[in-house]
């Protein structure tokens, strides 16, 4: 791996993720009164990278409920007394623990047999806890334990197909009357995420610059999976504003490094991304974290996202 040292440190990002609004799939069910007690093997999604891989991996035999919904935010999520009930009633559940508070504890508390903890299948890395030269505020509902890490490691497709492999084992072995087909979609997912990861490494091979500006510190793995850089306007909070000192700072090291444009993402306001980039001379474009599908996504699923992301970062970096 290409370990490029990331100028924006990433702050606490226990709890952390952007404030998108999320969806499901379609193939899910967006009613949390279906998590539970159906024919199938019925899986609770924390979000939409969770959701996704359940679907694509559990296919006929699973039915998969995404517990945040439509334009909630993924960590400020607060489970409801009903969707408590339904994830004891359901065969397993599927998160990324310390991205969302509330469901580390609502599953800390169930007596669900299969708990799938996401971050405990691939490795998160430890960041400092600066961002721009100032020290970011920690989270109050900050998980100890994780404090420092970066959650979004979905974003790189060689971690997110070691999360499926460890999401395919589990459900082998907590419904075994299917493990030959989780086995055989495991496999499928994981070879395109292989085909995905080999499709950047060649398209960034050769750029012009390696260093690309976005409004949420969400690209840290990607840029460091393919020996970029990621400048985040804002941290890991894509709502709040930059200090003058830190626009400054990114205007200055944007004409430094031949930085051509401002990413900003679609479910959130594109204004900083643009204000910046007016007074820097820069374009701006979207770079999607996948947090949720929406009619805005440049895709109806996670590889369409993924090729588009990958479009907008070639034309952006100058890709030969």
């Amino acid at each position: 791996m290409n370990v490029v040292r990331r100028r924006l440190l990433i702050p606490a990002a226990a709890t952390a993720a952007a404030a998108l609004s999320l969806t499901t799939l379609s193939a899910c069910s967006t009613d949390s009164a279906a998590a539970g007690n159906t024919d199938k093997f019925d899986v609770v999604a924390s979000f939409y990278p969770m959701a996704f891989l359940a679907e694509q991996i559990g296919g006929e035999y699973v039915n998969v409920t995404n517990l945040t919904e439509p334009g909630q935010e993924p960590h400020d999520l607060e489970i409801s007394a009903r969707q408590t009930a339904q994830l004891q009633e359901s065969d397993a559940v599927l998160y990324l623990k310390g991205l969302q508070p509330a469901v580390d504890d609502a599953v800390d508390q169930s007596e669900i047999k299969t708990k799938i903890d996401a971050a405990s299948l691939t490795s998160l890395e430890e960041h400092g806890d600066e961002v721009g030269g100032h020290a970011a505020e920690h989270d109050d509902h900050e998980h100890e334990e994780l404090s420092g890490k970066d959650p979004h490691v979905w974003l790189d497709p060689v971690k997110y197909a070691e999360i499926a492999k460890g999401v395919g084992a589990a459900f082998e072995k907590a419904d075994p009357d299917h493990a030959s087909t989780y086995k055989t979609n495991t496999e499928a997912v994981v070879e395109k995420l292989g085909a995905l990861n080999d499709q950047y490494e060649n398209s960034l091979k050769n750029t012009k610059t390696k260093v690309f500006i976005t409004t949420h510190a969400a690209f840290g793995y990607l840029a460091e999976r393919y020996g970029l850089v990621e400048e985040a306007i804002s941290g890991l909070d894509p709502e709040s504003e930059p200090s003058g000192a830190r626009v400054r700072e990114l205007e200055k090291m944007a004409k430094a490094d031949g930085v051509t444009t401002v990413f900003y993402e679609t479910l959130v306001s594109d204004k900083t991304a643009k204000t910046i980039a007016a007074d820097a001379g820069l374009r701006t474009d979207v770079l999607d974290p996948i947090e949720g599908i929406t009619e805005k996504s440049r895709g109806k699923d996670y590889f369409s996202v993924q090729e588009a992301n990958l479009k907008a970062l070639q034309t952006a970096l100058g890709a030969k």
